[in-house]
């Protein structure tokens, strides 16, 4: 496990120590850390975070997490970035209510949930197509904050009627 990994967990356990509140907590620990208040953290103000909470990266370390977890290439990192590595993995029984959920929309069966598929239940105007990893990448926000996974299985197959 490399540096970036290994801060990951450590932050990850702070955050899960916290209890689903956690993540919230987080959220607002971004905001104080963002200094100069354009909504990224660069990875001086990520490495003065973590030294908060202490986990005290050099300078390089600081920016090589910065760079691992920069998902748009901005080369800071904003609320969501920061916030989807720090989920914890869903477990299998989340996972597989999840698919069920996506294979229910997906008619078509193709992949990849679309307008047609939807027609009639959903309007797509903001978002004309879904893939499964982005419904996935939605409800592991979901999970985040639901405790247990007979909680979150029976959330899901309530909304989606599975």
């Amino acid at each position: 496990m490399d540096t970036v990994d290994v801060t990951v967990e450590k932050l990850r356990a702070q955050c899960l120590s916290r209890g689903a509140s956690g993540i919230q907590g987080l959220a607002r620990f971004f905001r104080r850390l963002d200094r100069d208040g354009n909504r990224r953290l660069d990875a001086g103000e990520l490495q003065r975070g973590l030294a908060e909470l202490g986990l005290v990266l050099d300078e390089a370390e600081a920016e090589g997490v910065c760079r691992r977890w920069d998902r748009d290439g901005s080369g800071t990192l904003d609320l969501e970035e920061f916030l989807r590595v720090l989920r914890p993995p869903m477990s299998q029984a989340r996972e597989a209510v999840i698919a069920a959920a996506f294979t229910k929309l997906d008619r078509s069966g193709d992949g990849v949930v679309t307008v047609d598929d939807l027609r009639g239940v959903y309007s797509g105007c903001a978002h004309p197509k879904v893939t499964l990893a982005e419904f996935q990448d939605y409800y592991s926000g979901v999970s985040a904050s639901v405790d247990t996974d007979e909680e979150f299985v029976a959330m899901v197959t309530s909304a989606w009627r599975l």
